[in-house]
């Protein structure tokens, strides 16, 4: 049986059991799961939150992690000022970014979703507005989605994975984590 761990992660937490080449400490996973035997499928940077899946399995690890098998990944993300139409149309289609051009990705305007507070909280410019949009990627670059909206002019400022295929936080809150048998 395969053990399968949905965690959710708070902002600041490295997505790793243990922090090599820091002079300062930095939070790990193993402040929150003792469980072992399970690792990451995939990474989420330390300043993103929300969806890490763990397993104990390497060929589901790499089904969840390895872009080939285009796992759909959805996000929530924050951004900076209010983007037009044709600027969510540029990240439908793909933008070029220094390594390449990404894939279409699904774009939606969403309301400000009901999240738990970030520790610690955004910077909010009273001159500067803000907006969510909902993203689902087929593939997984370093900070994908941050220069993504960075190259339309709308910076993130918070990024929360909520979903990765079939999985999801519902019910989570930031440090919790619950087993499925898969």
């Amino acid at each position: 049986m395969t053990r399968l761990v949905i965690f959710n992660k708070p902002y600041g937490v490295l997505s790793q059991f243990t922090d090599r080449g820091s002079e300062t400490a930095r939070q790990t996973l193993s402040e929150f799961i003792n469980m072992p035997g399970v690792y990451p499928a995939g990474r989420l940077d330390r300043d993103s939150e929300g969806l890490l899946l763990l397993c104990d399995d390497g060929r589901l690890q790499a089904r969840i992690a390895d872009p080939r098998y285009k796992l759909a990944k959805t996000y929530l993300v924050q951004i900076e000022g209010e983007p037009e139409a044709s600027s969510l149309d540029a990240l439908r289609s793909g933008v070029r970014l220094k390594d390449g051009l990404t894939r279409p990705a699904g774009i939606e305007p969403i309301p400000a979703p009901d999240l738990w507070p970030r520790d610690p909280p955004i910077r909010v410019r009273k001159s500067v507005p803000d907006s969510w949009i909902q993203v689902t990627l087929r593939e997984g670059r370093n900070r994908q989605l941050r220069r993504m909206t960075a190259a339309i002019g709308h910076p993130t400022l918070r990024l929360v994975r909520w979903s990765i295929g079939e999985w999801n936080l519902e019910g989570l809150a930031p440090g919790q984590w619950r087993e499925l048998a898969v």
